[in-house]
């Protein structure tokens, strides 16, 4: 089963591992790692930015991408959240485990 890596950042630690315990919980994610702070530079509306945020990297099958993105926009704060995801290659034993995890499993 095709794995991807999504990641999202958020304003606070307490929201980054929010959104982990609710994507592992609910079988959208195998694993969360959440790492921060980080300063981001960026533009918003017009604007340059820059902010202190916490970095989520979600473990997901292709499969599950849309979910995970609704869920992901659904617990968010931001307006427009960061939602990026990147086709991963692993080993034969890690991409089982992480379809045995998540509910792309369970079929």
């Amino acid at each position: 089963m095709p794995l991807v890596l999504v990641s999202t950042t958020t304003a606070d630690r307490d929201e980054a591992e929010r959104i982990a315990s609710d994507l592992v919980t609910s079988g959208l994610a195998a694993c969360v790692q959440v790492a921060g702070p980080v300063r981001s530079f960026y533009r918003w509306q017009g604007e340059r930015r820059q902010d202190e945020e916490w970095v989520c990297l979600v473990k997901t099958t292709l499969e599950l991408y849309g979910a995970v993105e609704a869920a992901i926009r659904r617990l968010h704060r931001y307006e427009l959240p960061e939602v990026v995801a990147v086709p991963a290659e692993g080993s034969e034993p890690y991409a089982a485990w992480v379809a045995a995890a998540t509910t792309a499993g369970d079929g």
